[in-house]
């Protein structure tokens, strides 16, 4: 008898052991928000979709690698720091030049202002001065968006 009393004294104690351990569980599947999966991607823009989006703000399309060349040497002849190794960067800031010169047609000291603040370098952090700034809008004008 004191065996049988043992034995199920011991399946007790396993079985509240078991109990306490599921209700101290870590998962919390239960009490959590149901996870959302998206129903639709959203669609991608088109590049024609973007190109269109930035005529209609004044900033002309990437140049080719003619005029391209023209622009860099453009600024190189005012003061090779101006572009200072980075192409790329000097025709992104030189197509934003041409959204200030597209918004402000007739107003050349703002053009000229703007040009300074966004065309600068390590060796020039404040820009290149009015007369340089002046002669950047000339060289992004006739080499970047002409029609405007």
């Amino acid at each position: 008898m004191k065996r049988t009393a043992a034995t199920a004294a011991t399946a007790m104690t396993a079985l509240v052991l078991a109990a306490a351990l599921t209700a101290c569980s870590s998962d919390d599947s239960t009490n959590a928000a149901p996870k959302k999966t998206p129903t639709t991607a959203p669609s991608a823009a088109s590049t024609k979709d973007i190109a269109g989006a930035e005529a209609s703000a004044g900033i002309p399309p990437k140049p080719d690698a003619a005029a391209q060349l023209a622009y860099i040497r453009a600024l190189t002849g005012i003061d090779p720091d101006i572009v200072h190794g980075k192409e790329a960067k000097a025709v992104d800031r030189g197509r934003n030049q041409c959204q200030t010169i597209h918004n402000f047609p007739k107003d050349t000291s703002k053009q000229a202002r703007m040009a300074e603040m966004r065309f600068t370098s390590p060796s020039h952090p404040q820009g290149f001065g009015k007369v340089k700034a002046a002669q950047i809008v000339v060289a992004v004008h006739t080499n970047l968006c002409a029609k405007f």
